[in-house]
């Protein structure tokens, strides 16, 4: 399966709630922390619901 390396680019500061939960899920702790994940339904769903705070890119 294909991979996404997903970057946090925005601070968390003022969000929501379920937003920094969603971040700490992903496991993002810290502005410009990067994460690889496996590319699911799931990982999909919580990009979006803080496609404002990351960026996105897949990885071979």
């Amino acid at each position: 399966m294909a991979q996404l390396k997903i970057t946090q680019t925005k601070s968390y500061i003022g969000s929501k709630q379920n937003h920094r939960e969603t971040l700490r899920t992903l496991g993002l702790r810290r502005l410009h922390d990067s994460v690889t994940r496996e590319d699911s339904p799931v990982v999909r769903g919580q990009i979006q619901s803080i496609r404002h705070l990351v960026s996105v890119e897949e990885v071979d």
